[in-house]
């Protein structure tokens, strides 16, 4: 049986990484140039931090009228 038979394998040849890159890249031509782009500035400068957002998320909830709350019908689900 031809399928079972153990014949020679072939082995590949060791490569270089620098031969490996030229197998799967090619030649760099010197059409291609190589820039550094600066990085982005922020779009926005923020005054406050995520800290901030919560005491002032506590004030406006200790400043609301419970009354308003009673007025509301409640949610159902």
């Amino acid at each position: 049986m031809a399928l079972l038979r153990r014949g020679r394998k072939n082995l590949l040849p060791i490569l270089s990484e620098a031969e490996a890159y030229a197998r799967c890249h090619g030649v760099r031509h010197d059409d291609v140039r190589i820039v550094k782009v600066e990085p982005r500035r922020p779009r926005y400068d923020l005054e406050t931090s995520g800290e901030g957002l919560r005491e002032a998320f506590e004030k406006r909830l200790d400043t609301r009228d419970p009354a308003d709350e009673e007025d509301e019908p409640a949610a159902e689900s």
